[in-house]
């Protein structure tokens, strides 16, 4: 699982069957530094499964994992969002999921 940060939809004016009717969203992946949440620079399309709205701190599972979602199976996908956190803790300190710093530091 990777924790990630939307940061907006992605339209398709054309796309397959079978996302028809999926949310597709822009994720950044975030790494955890003992001072907090920072981000990668890396970006992913994923399919939202719960509704996930931009600035929002996600879970993004990949590859066949993001396949066994429930309703996902047969959705041609490689990254799929399935949980909005509300919460994060690393080191025994709560981490501040509204602010999250450029660069990897």
């Amino acid at each position: 699982m990777l924790l990630a940060q939307v940061k907006g939809p992605v339209v398709a004016s054309a796309k397959l069957d079978n996302l028809s009717g999926r949310r597709l969203l822009l994720a950044e992946v975030l790494t955890v530094r003992p001072d907090g949440l920072h981000s990668t620079g890396r970006k992913l399309v994923c399919v939202d499964a719960v509704s996930a709205g931009t600035g929002e701190i996600v879970l993004v599972v990949m590859g066949s994992s993001a396949r066994t979602a429930p309703e996902l199976g047969a959705v041609p996908t490689d990254a799929a969002i399935v949980a909005i956190l509300e919460g994060l803790s690393a080191d025994g300190e709560r981490l501040d999921l509204g602010r999250v710093a450029e660069g990897a530091g």
